[in-house]
């Protein structure tokens, strides 16, 4: 029985269709490689599901492939066609070549507020695209932000959809994301919307202008009640040189209440972004300083498990944090 009900294509081998070549990156039960068009010659990548791992995780799997092919934007990472053999799934998606974003912004000698600013603003033109179609991303961080070439003027592609949610699925509730990018009203275990990806947002621009999260603590418990209570500063010396307007811009995306968080619209009208307020200060040796000493560590990619949060947040305040620590742990997504 095939996985995705339509307009997948059936081959026996996909070596027949396309040349297998390198692996560009690995899942939990996925792999990502480059191929090659046998007829076209156009080079893409592969994601390669096995099937055999997919039990209990086939309905979000299809959620991912519904949301792709309902999107077509030129800062959205682009589906192009399904394959299925027997055995496995592929995933044929547009080649992006220019590498993750943190990892540009070390690789540069001149990096300022400016550039922060193009690639924020870009962002929100992408989501705002997803939200008009009734799509939740929920997963929104640096990783999942690619550079489409290895051009200066490359644009930003946003990836990995595979805990985005159309609104029309029902009532989102599910707590799920990575730790230092889910907002508030996801660990207060409430219904919640698109906002989510707004505070996530709002979180990003906060690490490009300074290198590091707005929320962190080595105890996860910690790091929620922050989230929470949206507790966060602008330390001195890190953001001395950052603009009044950049710091407006994230505290209306960082604020707690989501009915008072700016929507993409909102953000997108703000100085920082459309008008000139961005200043063109280079900030790249204060910057990626902090992100080579910040985004190394591993708890920063992995994904949470709701279950756990909950658990955490329903106990009382008198547990002891040695308790707390045992119990804490993270799950792997997609």
């Amino acid at each position: 029985m095939p996985y995705v009900k339509d307009q997948q294509k059936r081959t026996e081998d996909i070596s027949a269709v396309y040349d297998m070549k390198e692996k560009l990156g690995e899942g939990s039960f996925s792999e990502v490689r480059l191929a090659q068009n046998r007829r076209t010659q156009k080079l893409v990548a592969v994601k390669c599901i096995r099937k055999r791992a997919l039990k209990d995780k086939e309905a979000m799997l299809e959620n991912e492939i519904a949301v792709l092919r309902k999107i077509k934007h030129d800062n959205i990472v682009c589906l192009e066609e399904i394959y299925e053999t027997s055995s496995e799934l592929y995933l044929v998606m547009t080649l992006v070549t220019g590498g993750e974003l943190l990892d540009r912004i070390l690789e540069r000698g001149m990096y300022t507020e400016k550039d922060a600013s193009s690639v924020i603003g870009q962002v929100l033109d992408a989501v705002r695209y997803l939200h008009d179609m009734g799509i939740v991303h929920r997963d929104l961080k640096p990783e999942n932000l690619l550079y489409d070439t290895v051009f200066e003027d490359s644009k930003i592609v946003i990836s990995d959809f595979g805990l985005s949610k159309m609104e029309d699925q029902g009532m989102l509730s599910t707590a799920c994301g990575t730790p230092a990018y889910i907002a508030p009203e996801l660990l207060e275990q409430k219904t919640y919307g698109k906002e989510v990806d707004c505070w996530a947002v709002g979180v990003i621009a906060y690490i490009l202008l300074c290198g590091y999260p707005p929320f962190y603590d080595e105890n996860d418990m910690e790091l929620y009640r922050q989230i929470v209570k949206a507790e966060y500063e602008f330390d001195s010396p890190y953001w001395d040189d950052i603009s009044e307007s950049a710091k407006d811009f994230i505290g209306h995306l960082l604020q707690k209440d989501p009915e008072r968080r700016y929507t993409c619209e909102e953000a997108l009208r703000h100085p920082w972004i459309s008008g000139d307020t961005a200043l063109e200060k280079n900030i790249h040796d204060s910057v990626s300083e902090q992100i080579q000493k910040n985004f190394a560590k591993t708890q920063w990619k992995r994904a949470f498990n709701a279950t756990v949060i909950i658990r955490h947040l329903s106990k009382k305040t008198e547990s002891s944090a040695e308790e707390t620590q045992e119990e804490s742990g993270a799950a792997s997504s997609i």
